[in-house]
């Protein structure tokens, strides 16, 4: 019966997303990202824990202004231009106040508290569907608008999500809460191109997706939640644990990873808009994030827990070919797809 109710809500999730990405009204997109914020609320909440039941709420809540902020904006934007289309957006305020509605509902700063919170009180799972796959309706809408968008006012957002995103994940202990913040910073560095080349933002969020997709799966396999639990990885599993780190450095965008390239193009994107200062500063940004990517590295290949008697050591798991197979191809691309992507 669960598994059941599970596929109903997955097939939801999917119907949603494929209304927004096919849709040409801000109507139908509306309703597509209503089908998919409601149907992935019982897979928040499905743990019997008071945790779980606060993240639906506070990702109800969230998502729900966003998707007020959406139809407001749409419905002056109708009022102002007579059609309901998406490509149609030439005033000011209502592309502003969907810029605003849309970077809600992924998870940008300065509208980004919501998402450490309902990440952390979820499974790892879960949390894998809320940072890649609930992130793809509102991109594509942000993509087929960003002609239309204030370009200043985008730019200011992806770089203080690239701030914000750094400085809270380096505190952090739960791993859940350290991707939250990951994914904040990731989509300051989707939205510092969205205006002047979409292209590049679009490689860039397929890129986070591609190397988030493997990290969680590994995370999820080997039952690692906070980072005392990455101490002990190598002990369980030393495969998963190299893996993993390569996933890790990927992600900060260290050469010759995967994770350099979409970096790279977006920097040599700034540097040609004249806009260097923004691309120095967006590096340094990136610093920030480095440092907790090199922190779990660091914790989980060249750190091995002491063997005494005392020292909590979870027991070995049991890690076959099959599970390792499901992660292999992912996992490979996201580590050795940079010589192919970027010549």
């Amino acid at each position: 019966m669960r598994t059941t109710a599970t596929i109903y809500m997955l097939t939801g999730i999917s119907i949603g997303t494929i209304m927004v990405t096919s849709s040409n009204s801000w109507m139908l997109a509306w309703l597509g990202l209503e089908l998919n914020s409601f149907a992935i609320l019982p897979l928040i909440s499905k743990t019997k824990h008071p945790r779980s039941i606060e993240a639906a709420t506070k990702y109800f809540l969230t998502q729900s202004t966003a998707s007020c902020l959406i139809l407001f904006a749409s419905t002056i934007n109708a009022w102002q231009t007579g059609t309901w289309t998406i490509t149609q957006m030439p005033d000011k305020l209502p592309s502003t106040l969907m810029l605003i509605a849309l970077t809600m509902k992924m998870g940008a700063a300065p509208m980004h508290l919501w998402l450490p919170e309902v990440m952390q009180g979820t499974t790892l799972l879960t949390s894998l569907l809320i940072s890649t796959w609930q992130k793809i309706a509102p991109m594509v809408l942000i993509f087929t608008t960003s002609n239309h968008l204030p370009s200043n006012i985008t730019l200011m957002m992806g770089l203080l999500s690239t701030y914000l995103g750094g400085w809270g994940g380096m505190n952090q202990t739960h791993l859940r809460k350290m991707m939250a913040f990951s994914s904040i910073a990731n989509m300051g560095w989707t939205l510092m191109t969205l205006t002047s080349e979409p292209k590049v933002s679009m490689i860039n969020i397929m890129t986070y997706m591609l190397l988030t997709t493997p990290t969680f799966i590994l995370l999820a396999q080997t039952s690692t939640k906070t980072l005392q639990d990455m101490t002990t990885m190598w002990t369980t599993s030393p495969t998963s644990s190299i893996t993993l780190t390569f996933l890790l450095l990927s992600m900060a965008g260290l050469p010759p990873l995967t994770g350099f390239m979409p970096k790279l193009l977006i920097l040599n994107e700034l540097i040609s808009q004249n806009m260097t200062a923004i691309s120095i500063a967006t590096t340094m940004a990136s610093l920030l994030s480095l440092i907790f990517y090199l922190r779990i590295s660091y914790l989980t290949s060249l750190l091995n827990t002491p063997s005494s008697s005392t020292s909590t050591t979870k027991w070995r798991q049991n890690m076959n070919n099959l599970k390792m197979t499901q992660t292999a191809p992912t996992a490979v691309m996201s580590t050795t797809a940079l010589p192919t992507l970027y010549p």
